[in-house]
């Protein structure tokens, strides 16, 4: 890979300037987007190395910005032909348009992450040792352990933003995830339980051993839980939420809310609210892309915007949503640094990086203690959420009961249903405790999948509905 991305194409920086400049002259906004990027993965299931992978791509993306219409081109072919084909493609949106192109976004000299290659160590055999070793710990605890899953991912992306003027910014942007999954069974009777982490570093920490025997014991407690859980009940109840991970139904109940494109486009249940009351009194969500070596954090997105600390619902009030370029320039709002991407072969759109809720002033115990008949949910699955109406329905993967107080029994197949906004003012009280999730966020949006981090500190949501196999 040449140490810079444009020395990949087989003409000069000027030249590769001259068509850049001349596909964007006349529009609102664009880019060229360079990639490299470097992947690896490591599967040990069921006693083997079952897959491992290995990957590089690169390419570049090229768009054109007029009004509320963009044009997009992109190759893998790194190429003065394949760039002029695409900049007559892109071209096209310009006609009858002429535009006053937007400023370059402002440069940073921050930096949240290293240039590391996490690929690079440690070994390949090291890495496929460890998640045997892992394998043989997690069934050495406890006889009822049936299967084991163990997995090792790692990425190293490079990126380079060119915009009509020439100006260029870069990212080079590692990336790393560890996962154990546990099966453990009792007659028929099977049920499983996991743990993940990550961040935007190397493995190091995540695969020392303390950290790798905590990971792996926790999906082994969380599958033994379940092995003793009663099935759920059916009803509505006071509901408390566990910190941290469970912020992932904030994240997709209101965080794909607020972002700029939905409402701008009057399509999400927050459409129209700006200043108003949306949240209970004391509820504070923030989208915060420059917390260091954070899975979803990013130095500049990727339109070449540094990211920010953007608060988006202040006590309870809706104050912000999360911008990338071309949204923000159409509801006469500023960029947020919000506009990402899955890869140059992709358009850039208003994303999350970091959402969570903020603080409040009450301990996990009292708010545990203030619920007579209720349910603890610590951990999520899967969920579904329709942006529009802002319902939503999400599985727990570990959740308990609550009686007179105190957390009592294990429950399974319990599903949240509800709607965004309702819920947020359903929130009664916030605990003191906020934290991040350990680094596993993968958010999907209009077929493209990215890096987040979701949080919140203990919660208790009153009256709410909830599925299960009891009535």
């Amino acid at each position: 890979m040449p140490r810079r991305l444009i020395e990949a194409f087989d003409c000069s920086p000027e030249k590769l300037k001259s068509i850049v400049s001349d596909t964007i002259s006349g529009a609102d906004d664009g880019e060229l987007f360079l990639e490299y990027r470097e992947g690896e993965a490591l599967m040990f299931d069921n006693g083997r190395l079952k897959t491992a992978s290995f990957n590089t791509d690169q390419g570049f993306g090229l768009r054109a910005v007029a009004g509320e219409t963009s044009g997009y081109a992109h190759s893998s072919d790194m190429s003065e032909a394949a760039l002029i084909r695409a900049s007559e493609a892109v071209s096209a949106v310009k006609r009858g348009y002429s535009g006053t192109l937007a400023d370059a976004p402002q440069r940073t000299n921050t930096k949240l992450y290293s240039d590391v290659n996490p690929i690079e160590a440690p070994g390949f055999e090291q890495k496929a040792r460890l998640l045997e070793e892992i394998d043989a710990w997690v069934r050495a605890r406890d006889p009822r352990v049936r299967q084991v899953t163990a997995s090792l991912a790692a990425s190293w992306q490079h990126v380079e933003i060119m915009r009509a003027d020439g100006e260029m910014v870069q990212d080079i942007r590692p990336l790393v995830r560890f996962n154990v999954s546990v099966v453990v069974g009792d007659g028929d009777r099977q049920e499983t339980g996991s743990y993940g982490a990550g961040g935007r570093t190397s493995f190091g920490e995540f695969i020392a051993q303390d950290n790798w025997q905590f990971a792996a014991s926790e999906a082994l407690r969380q599958a033994l839980v379940n092995l003793d859980a009663k099935p759920a009940p059916a009803g509505t109840f006071d509901i408390v939420l566990a910190n941290g991970w469970p912020g992932v139904m904030l994240h997709e109940a209101v965080g794909h809310g607020l972002e700029g494109d939905f409402n701008r486009k009057k399509t999400s249940a927050f459409a129209g609210l700006m200043g108003q009351q949306v949240a209970a009194k004391g509820v504070t969500v923030v989208d915060d892309g420059t917390i260091a070596e954070r899975r979803g954090s990013l130095t500049i997105d990727d339109e070449g915007t540094p990211s920010a600390y953007n608060v988006l619902i202040e006590d309870g009030k809706l104050v912000g949503y999360m911008q990338d370029r071309q949204n923000a320039r159409l509801m006469g709002m500023k960029p947020t640094g919000n506009g990402r991407r899955e890869s140059y072969a992709h358009e850039p759109m208003p994303r999350m990086t970091n959402t969570y809720m903020t603080g409040g002033d009450k301990t996990p115990e009292e708010i545990i203690a203030s619920v007579k008949n209720g349910i603890y949910a610590v951990s999520f699955g899967g969920g579904q959420v329709d942006i529009t109406s802002g319902k939503f329905v999400f599985g727990c993967t570990e959740a308990y009961m609550i009686e007179d107080g105190k957390v009592s029994y294990p429950i399974k197949g319990a599903m949240l249903i509800g709607n965004g906004p309702d819920a947020m003012h359903r929130v009664s009280m916030v605990g003191n405790d906020p934290k991040l999730d350990t680094g596993i966020g993968m958010c999907g949006k209009a077929g493209q999948g990215v890096p987040v981090g979701v949080g919140q500190p203990h919660l208790r949501m009153d009256r709410m509905t909830v599925g299960g196999t009891q009535a």
